[in-house]
């Protein structure tokens, strides 16, 4: 694995685009301010694009290659820009949950993306700081949805479990909703779901999320992520940490069916 950490790297498809705007631009002498006034967005939103720390949405390349005369080059990048609809640092860890035959997951402040309902996407993506623009917050709830594909749609299908801390379940995002579609989930044959009351609960158990991907080549890499930087692994070091954590707290964690009984009385609370 080349790279494995990608929090300094944005997509190449991103930074190839924008790096085609700003060349564009020059070439027909539109100003960053003409463009940013036809496209409806701030000056510093489209230099943020042109560097590649944003995604150049789709409405800004069209924008852009008819005020520039590109004549569909710059168009054309949209198909690119499409496939990398995640925020930068989590790139590599999608390629490598796209080609997973197994995943391990631990939740301990939020649902993970492969759980969540549209409306609590949409909720937490919405309230990024910065804010993102509306356009970019649309493209990255199509793409998380687009992610639960490997619940229900790879053959052979791909082995899934799931630990949820109890103080997930208890936030203020978490509606009935989102709990019914837990309730769906732990239903499928792939898949296995747990929740970790809080008396059951250990100092190990709350450093933050884990999840560990296997491939198709056997190899197992870590995935750990954080409010401002986050890490993707193969080394064989923190390999094997991660997975002695998880089997710890798989052990702790109440079993499938004490799980989904746990989250049925909190679906039928008043």
């Amino acid at each position: 694995m080349p790279n494995p950490n990608s929090n300094s790297q944005p997509p190449a498809a991103w930074c190839y685009s924008g790096n085609q705007i700003k060349r564009w631009r020059s070439i027909a002498n539109v100003s960053r301010e003409a463009l940013a006034t036809a496209a409806n967005y701030a000056p510093e939103t489209i230099a943020s694009m042109e560097r590649g720390v944003r995604m150049p949405s789709p409405r800004l390349l069209d924008i852009a290659d008819e005020l520039c005369g590109a004549q569909g080059m710059l168009s054309a990048a949209k198909e690119y820009v499409r496939r990398e609809r995640y925020s930068a640092r989590a790139v590599d860890f999608i390629e490598r949950e796209r080609e997973a035959t197994s995943l391990w997951s631990y939740g301990v402040t939020l649902i993970p993306g492969l759980l969540q309902t549209r409306a609590y996407a949409r909720a937490l993506i919405d309230n990024r700081i910065p804010p993102l623009d509306e356009e970019t917050v649309e493209e990255r709830v199509a793409a998380r949805m687009e992610r639960q594909e490997i619940l229900t749609d790879r053959k052979p299908p791909v082995g899934l479990s799931f630990v949820l801390y109890e103080a997930v379940l208890r936030a203020p995002l978490v509606d009935e909703d989102q709990l019914e579609r837990l309730l769906e989930v732990s239903r499928l044959r792939n898949v296995a779901l747990q929740v970790l009351p809080f008396g059951q609960a250990f100092s190990d158990a709350l450093m933050g999320p884990m999840v560990l991907v296997e491939g198709q080549d056997h190899e197992r890499v870590a995935f750990m992520e954080g409010a401002f930087a986050s890490e993707l692994s193969a080394d064989a070091g923190v390999v094997s940490r991660v997975t002695e954590r998880l089997s710890m707290i798989r052990t702790r964690a109440l079993d499938p069916d004490e799980s989904a009984r746990f989250i049925k009385r909190m679906v039928n609370q008043p």
